[in-house]
């Protein structure tokens, strides 16, 4: 049986418990896509598990930047997570697009990405773990200013990067792409470390905006900051330029969309890491 995207969503909200728990200034953008930008294949490792990386940093070596993590969606470590990897170098950060799956596996049928997320989730502390492991290697990374480390996703790894907020990771930021909204969990008053950034979609039949708006009410509530811009028209995956091909209903990349909420990503990226 097909395992529509709604019933991995919801199957993510029946499993996965919730998580325990000065620097310098990036280069404009405009000074970042002068200088080539510099990518590298990355292996680590986590409990025994081999994983897959790669980074992109501005050609810039003059002086450390800040690091902003990507998880990918629920298609696993592919293009679309390393293309955005990029696109934070040519803004002047260090891009780590990390393997929440091992072995880099990824896939372009919605039943095996269903399999893979909804393995991924039943195991909160392997999550937890995956995400910190790639966390290290970037504050590893001689590029990156290890002070300054953010983290961003993508549909499923919207839902990664939301979790961990939540959980009082030490992070600077985080921004929720079209990202899937974790099950609900108390939240300590001030444990909240990161500035939270959701850019979803108003057609968005995966993500319900009484999903996102309780989330956000929660986080709000227990002293975090949380920013909700929500594109009216757009749906799921708008940012990911294969999402019309992929055979799921619901899915649709949106390139204004996708220009118009990388643009407010840059923005809270600017003012975190002024």
């Amino acid at each position: 049986m097909r395992l529509t995207p709604f019933v991995v969503f919801c199957t993510i909200a029946a499993i996965a418990p919730s998580c325990s728990s000065g620097g310098e200034q990036p280069a404009t953008d405009s000074a970042a896509a002068i200088a080539p930008v510099a990518e590298q294949e990355v292996s680590y490792a986590d409990a025994g598990t081999n994983l897959k990386g790669f980074i992109a940093a501005p050609g810039d070596t003059s002086r450390k930047h800040p690091g902003v993590l990507v998880v990918h969606e629920w298609w696993g470590h592919n293009e679309h997570a390393r293309a955005q990897a990029r696109r934070l170098a040519e803004a002047g950060y260090v891009g780590f697009a990390l393997d929440m799956y091992g072995d880099g596996k990824n896939t372009t049928h919605p039943d095996s990405a269903g399999a893979f997320m909804t393995q991924a989730v039943s195991d909160q502390a392997r999550m937890v773990s995956r995400f910190r492991a790639a966390l290290d290697q970037l504050r590893r990374d001689p590029r990156v200013d290890s002070t300054q480390v953010a983290a961003i996703g993508y549909c499923f790894g919207g839902m990664v990067v939301l979790s961990m907020a939540r959980a009082g990771e030490p992070l600077a930021a985080v921004g929720s792409f079209h990202g899937a909204i974790p099950p609900g969990a108390k939240i300590d008053s001030g444990s909240v470390k990161a500035r939270v950034l959701i850019l979803t979609g108003g057609a968005d039949p995966m993500v319900p905006a009484a999903q996102v708006d309780a989330f956000a009410t929660a986080m709000r509530k227990a002293g975090a900051q949380v920013e909700v811009v929500t594109y009216p028209a757009a749906m799921h995956a708008f940012t990911n330029p294969r999402a019309d091909s992929a055979g799921v209903q619901g899915l649709h990349y949106d390139a204004a969309v996708d220009a118009q909420s990388w643009d407010a990503l840059k923005k809270m990226l600017s003012e975190v890491f002024r």
